[in-house]
């Protein structure tokens, strides 16, 4: 059993899309792949009379071929507004909780239990399960109370790589100053770096890679370059929510689209280092 996970120095950093890349890669390899999120907020949702979790869970799921059930995704958060959101656990509706509450009465209680009895029954049944992060991993006011970050990487003892986006500029210092925010004891969990969404000429950029692992230690294991993708919309932050069937049809054109992004990020990762950093 090994554990991969992504993380970000930011939301969008392309998380949920490198966690479906990476599952259809390896699962191209020949490993039994899953995914998962201990904890997503977002009002996109995959339903089905059994249960309810994060669509970009399920989308994953697709990825790696594997069954789609609650265990990929054991907290969904829907966020109803005024700091409360409806709560989901195994894919169940549980009751509606204010911010307040769910971080200082169950995140650190309950929360972090049902997540980890998931991730151990996916470890269980699989060979890689490849974990997906939520926001930063060093948000210092609410790190206590992070369980989607690194508490759940040490959990799984996976093996992380740090993503950013530098279409948005300034992921050089995202990086670094991520790293010197972790705390020292996960720090060592940190085993590559990802830059995301870029165009132009990587000649230009990598002389920044040396110069950050002089400063971090850390290698860069790849390059993504900025890609137009015809999947459904992971999260709700910037577009409004749209609902999908998942009939025979639309799950191909799905598939469809993560080959392509696959054979993509495939082209432009070191897969090979990130192997060996599982071994």
């Amino acid at each position: 059993m090994k554990s991969l996970m992504v993380q970000g120095t930011s939301s969008g950093a392309g998380k949920t899309t490198l966690v479906a890349a990476l599952c259809r890669i390896f699962s191209d390899k020949g490993y039994r792949v899953a995914p998962f999120k201990s904890q997503n907020m977002s009002n996109f949702a995959y339903v089905t009379p059994e249960f309810e979790i994060s669509r970009a869970q399920a989308i994953q799921a697709i990825a790696s071929r594997c069954e789609i059930t609650a265990n990929l995704n054991p907290i969904l958060l829907k966020p109803v507004g005024n700091y409360k959101s409806i709560v989901y656990l195994n894919g169940k509706k549980y009751k509606k909780m204010h911010a307040k509450e769910y971080y200082e009465k169950f995140v650190n209680q309950e929360g972090i239990k049902i997540a980890s009895k998931s991730l151990k029954s996916l470890q269980k049944n699989n060979d890689l399960v490849i974990l997906e992060g939520a926001g930063s991993p060093v948000e210092i006011n609410l790190q206590k109370f992070d369980i989607a970050n690194m508490k759940i990487a040490n959990i799984a003892k996976a093996s992380v790589l740090l993503v950013s986006d530098i279409d948005k500029g300034g992921s050089f210092a995202s990086l670094v100053g991520t790293m010197t925010l972790l705390e020292q004891k996960y720090q060592k969990l940190v085993k590559g770096f990802l830059f995301n969404k870029f165009r132009g000429d990587l000649e230009v950029l990598k002389p920044g890679f040396q110069k950050l692992k002089k400063i971090t230690k850390i290698p860069v294991m790849g390059t993504i370059p900025l890609m137009s993708l015809d999947l459904p919309e992971e999260d709700s932050l910037h577009v409004n929510p749209k609902e999908i069937e998942w009939t025979k049809k639309n799950i191909s054109k799905i598939d469809s689209e993560l080959t392509k992004l696959a054979k993509t990020v495939k082209s432009n990762i070191d897969i090979k280092s990130i192997e060996r950093i599982l071994q």
